[in-house]
């Protein structure tokens, strides 16, 4: 990797008249962890969203949710983003497979919008995306999105999820909502714990292979048993968390984790012969004793090592320092689609029994955050520098180019991708007494200066170059061809053309106000502008309302408006293969959409989506142990931004004449979407004198995505034919309409007596979609519960082990083959679909051994 640079700017600032408001967010409580927070210790709490010094969790305009740590250690996950799926109604990771870079960094959404439509922010200050681009067919396909998984789940003091739009707060990418990371700032004290586990599990509906043979008409014919049985994904985590005081006011949190997880493979046996039969048509003997389990569906091998440090320190009364640092580094591999030894892209005298090329990459993540705040008479300010970066470098092993012939080498540098990002902010806030309002107003302002990076960077030479050997390896001619597949198989490196760096800097001003206009009526009003140097200025504005109508019910809604500034990624993305056509060379793949490819096609460039927010709901807490919030929304999203289709055929290439180019893709503003959906979540908490605490929680999310509109085809498209049918297809369409469940059910219970803890979840994910252009193939998920339970016993003050089970039903979705009409080889050899949104793996125990000190 290289080292993650920090390219500092000119900081401007820029002056408007507009309000933004220091919104209250306050919890909408959720889960166990809204009840495991000590109300003396609520109050103290400034979450997400709020600008005013002290502000509460209590009455908040908008819905939130807070998971706190113990929450996060009860669900025995390890990953921060399937932690959230399990907790969180209006969350979806699923976890495809055979999806080149994706398979690595796996994308998740918020009320089933894009990935890159939700703000993270870690300590309130905005996180880097990863500099992968999603282009597979999963879920997030187009979108880059921050890596939560980078971020150690033990260094987490609480999640803070605002469910509403807040591009008026914070700028760019906070449609669906905004993901707050805080982190733990103890400064004595801390833990140590091990963890393993693994997947003991049945696949359901896929039969175990128990032997191969021969039928009477010479064709191969398979003998098979009950379910597979499997026991695999071992996985062992091993975390530390110490706080240090840094003098007599200070702090120093440091956390640290390493995780090394092993493959969980569901492929199906390959039923396909895998060598070329005899001169008499019969088959080869291999056939009866080859590996058939050739292909990995699941997890990869994971190995991950994290360590972040939060730190603060008083410098005097009134100034205090804070500061945050991450690293983490994961080295990863996924497999590709096999190829068989009579494959015409396998060379027999390297692979005699054909090979699974696999994608393996080493991905860095670094941050540094650096800021001072201060507390005066009249006014409170926070001053802050941070710099984010994420590079992932591709290596491809087990493979071949073949068109190298029989010397070709098997693994190959592939090249490497680099995006990093410098943030300096400015905030003040202060109090006002206008006269006119019930209460003091809170007025506020700030300025932020943001400059990007992305960065691509070749892999080395025969990782893509197209070499003269024939299909196979055989020779061949040496001009006219035919020629064996260009580049490494299973990914092609990034070639010297696709190469390049970007850059790019904005910077945002804003002002707000926030005031109880009358005893019961709390009034916030949002405003922002940012300009961007590459696609100009957007303007953004919200307000908020509560209404409180007794000590127990309170109304509150608020509409707002929003963007998303298109990532450097989706400008600047270029994969460009060469293959040669009638003997010529030719580039084809995803163009940038300022490239001389893509405006030959009419490419416009890419302009900020623009949003509508709209959400009303009401809090009722009649008493201190139950609380029930419902809020409804709706999400309308004009000139989103998705990759188009792979556009080829004669007028294509009369238009592309003179690029080099034959065929292409490119990112362009193109379609309207309509999100609606209501969010329902309730908490009580049971205290008994002889069986001990119980707190149960329920969240239920419904959501409904809708393409309202496709835009129009550039004019130079719609003149060689192309127009809304055949620019976008189907599929694409609806991956972003019924990809994600329509509902979701989440249903908890926490008991606490003495020395023992259990927590039991159980979660109803909603159906989902696995579209296929072919309507034979095309996929309907059906919905499914699945249930979790975690056990706690404390041995010692100090010493406390726990037991438990993901998914301890053992359930699967339903397998593919008994879901299409029109089962293809590859429906069998991945049983299930990638779009399952709990899954495909199994039943997941773990033992865990914690040392508090």
């Amino acid at each position: 990797m290289q080292q993650a640079k920090f390219n500092a700017s000119a900081f401007k600032l820029s002056l408007i008249a507009g309000a933004i408001a220091a919104i209250p967010f306050s919890t909408s409580p959720f889960a166990q962890e809204q009840q495991s927070i000590d109300e003396q210790d609520v109050e103290q709490i400034q979450i997400v969203g709020s600008r005013r010094v002290g502000r509460t969790v209590n009455d908040s305009p908008v819905p939130i949710d807070i998971i706190d740590a113990s929450s996060i250690e009860a669900t025995g996950l390890t990953e921060t983003n399937m932690i959230l799926n399990s907790l969180l109604p209006s969350f979806n990771f699923p976890q495809p497979s055979v999806t080149d870079g994706t398979d690595h960094v796996r994308p998740a959404q918020l009320r089933g919008l894009a990935p890159d439509h939700t703000l993270v922010l870690v300590n309130g200050k905005r996180r880097h995306t990863s500099a992968l681009l999603n282009l597979n067919g999963s879920v997030g396909r187009g979108s880059s999105a921050v890596d939560l998984n980078a971020i150690p789940a033990n260094a987490i003091k609480r999640i803070e999820v605002l469910r509403d739009g807040a591009a008026a707060q914070y700028g760019s990418d906070a449609i669906a909502g905004v993901i707050n990371i805080v982190l733990k700032d103890a400064s004595e004290g801390g833990e140590v714990s091990a963890t393993y586990g693994a997947n003991v599990t049945t696949m359901d509906g896929v039969p175990n292979l128990e032997g191969v043979s021969a039928d009477a008409d010479g064709n191969l014919a398979f003998n098979t048993g009950s379910d597979r049985e499997l026991t695999d994904g071992q996985t062992f985590t091993l975390r530390g968390n110490m706080g240090f005081e840094w003098g007599d006011d200070g702090f120093v949190n440091v956390s640290a984790e390493y995780r090394d997880r092993g493959e969980s493979n569901r492929s199906d046996f390959d039923t396909r012969e895998n060598y070329a039969r005899d001169a008499d048509g019969n088959l080869d003997e291999r056939e009866f004793t080859v590996n058939r389990y050739n292909h990995v569906y699941g997890n990869g091998e994971v190995e991950d090592y994290a360590l972040f440090v939060n730190a603060g320190k008083a410098i005097n009364d009134s100034i205090e320092f804070y500061g945050t640092a991450g690293f983490s580094s994961r080295d990863s591999i996924g497999g590709g689609f096999y190829r068989r030894a009579s494959d015409s892209r396998n060379i027999t005298s390297i692979y005699p029994d054909g090979f699974l090329p696999s994608i393996q990459t080493d991905i860095q993540d670094m941050s540094v955050l650096g800021g001072i705040k201060g507390y005066g008479d009249v006014w409170n300010y926070d001053l802050s520098l941070t710099h984010g970066g994420n590079a992932l470098e591709y290596s491809v092993v087990n493979s071949l180019n073949t068109s190298l012939g029989p010397t070709s080498q098997t693994s190959f540098n592939a090249g490497e991708l680099e995006y990093n990002t410098t943030i300096i902010n400015a905030d003040a806030s202060r109090l006002v007494d206008t006269g006119y309002f019930y209460s003091e107003m809170n007025f506020a302002m700030g300025a932020e200066y943001r400059h990007e990076s992305y960065e691509i960077t070749a892999g080395e030479e025969n990782s893509y170059i197209q070499g003269t050997f024939g299909p196979g390896g055989v020779v061949t001619d040496p001009v006219d061809g035919p020629f064996g597949s260009a580049g490494s198989q299973v990914f092609p490196g990034f070639t010297p053309e696709s190469a390049g760096e970007n850059t790019r800097h904005n910077y945002s001003f804003y002002v707000d106000v926030e005031a109880d206009v009358l005893e019961n009526w709390n009034v916030a009003v949002a405003g922002r502008y940012e300009d961007y140097s590459d696609f100009g200025s957007t303007f953004n504005w919200k307000m908020s309302h509560r209404v409180t109508i007794t000590d127990a019910l309170a109304l509150r809604a608020s509409v707002s408006t929003g963007f998303r500034a298109p990532s450097l990624q989706q400008q600047h993305f270029t994969s460009i293969a060469t293959v040669f056509v009638d003997g010529e060379p030719t580039e084809t793949g995803t163009f940038a959409a300022s490239s001389d490819v893509a405006q030959a096609l009419g490419s416009p460039g890419l302009d900020a989506e623009e949003s509508d927010n709209y959400s009303a709901g009401f809090t009722y807490s009649p008493t201190a142990n139950f609380n029930l919030t419902v809020d409804f929304y709706r999400i309308d999203i004009d000139d989103r931004i998705v990759l188009s289709n792979n556009l080829s055929g004669d007028a294509i290439e009369a238009l592309l004449e003179g690029t080099g180019a034959n065929q292409a893709r490119f990112f362009l503003n193109a379609i309207n979407s309509r999100t609606e959906g209501v969010d329902i979540v309730s908490t009580y908490t049971l205290n008994t004198a002889d069986f001990g605490a119980f707190n149960f929680n329920a969240g239920i999310n419904f959501n409904d995505n809708e393409v309202t509109d496709i835009l129009e085809a550039p004019e130079v498209l719609q003149g060689a034919g192309f127009d809304q049918s055949n620019l976008f297809d189907d599929v694409e369409l609806r991956r972003f309409e019924t990809s994600s469940p329509d509902s979701k059910v989440n249903l908890g219970v926490t008991w606490s007596y003495d020395r023992y803890n259990a927590t039991l979840r159980t979660t109803r994910y909603g159906e989902v979609e696995d579209p296929s252009s072919i309507e034979a193939r095309n996929e309907i998920i059906p919905s499914e519960w699945i249930t979790d339970l975690d056990v706690r016993v404390a041995l010692t003050d100090n010493l406390a082990v726990s037991v438990g089970a993901n998914n301890i039903f053992d359930v699967y979705p339903e397998a593919t083959r008994d879901l299409v009409d029109d089962v293809t080889t590859f429906s069998m050899i991945f049983p299930y679909s990638g779009f399952s949104p709990y899954g495909f793996t199994g039943r997941y125990v773990y033992g865990k051994v914690t040392y508090s000190f």
